[in-house]
């Protein structure tokens, strides 16, 4: 059963406090500076939900998201089969490839990787590393894969403590304009 925008609201309001990893800030400040961020450059409604729920996976987790993990989260599926029907591909897929994005952009990137954050590097080892040139080539290539980029440089950017954002009832407006409505049984 998908969640609802009330349902993700919800999630963020009650496990959105806790740390994101070693940042230094919280999962809601992460997700709703994301938001900010995609919304200040001029994204697409579907693109700022996106920057939003991008880690949805480490609220819906059963372990929660630690730093100095040893073994990958696989965050970005965790979450989608809570979305997959609530939401549209514009909105999932940069969701699902943002991972990879950081894979792709340290490969096509000289200065990406040195941008990155400790936590970034840890969990990009985790992660696979980084790409190949072929195996770059094959994700930009992909749907979606350039707002995933898109979103993977705003997530990097979006730990900042203290930030004033917009708070989570602007941006569950922008979630309930992009959420495909529910089907009536």
């Amino acid at each position: 059963m998908s969640l609802t925008v009330e349902d993700i609201v919800e999630l963020f309001e009650t496990r959105g406090a806790k740390s994101y990893g070693s940042e230094a800030v919280s999962q809601l400040e992460h997700a709703l500076q994301c938001a900010l961020l995609a919304e200040e450059a001029g994204a697409t409604p579907e693109l700022v939900c996106a920057c939003l729920m991008h880690d949805l996976g480490h609220l819906v987790a059963q372990r929660p998201h630690v730093a100095g993990r040893k073994e990958d989260d696989l965050h970005q599926y965790i979450a989608m089969p809570f979305l997959r029907g609530a939401f549209a591909p514009a909105v999932l897929e940069p969701i699902r490839l943002h991972v990879d994005a950081k894979r792709y952009l340290c490969a096509v990137s000289a200065t990406y990787w040195d941008a990155l954050s400790p936590a970034s590097k840890h969990s990009l080892e985790l992660q696979g590393g980084v790409f190949s040139e072929a195996e770059a080539q094959a994700f930009i290539g992909r749907a979606h894969a350039s707002d995933a980029a898109l979103l993977r440089r705003w997530d990097d950017q979006a730990k900042t403590p203290g930030l004033p954002t917009p708070g989570l009832a602007r941006y569950a407006q922008i979630l309930e304009s992009c959420a495909i409505p529910a089907r009536q049984s």
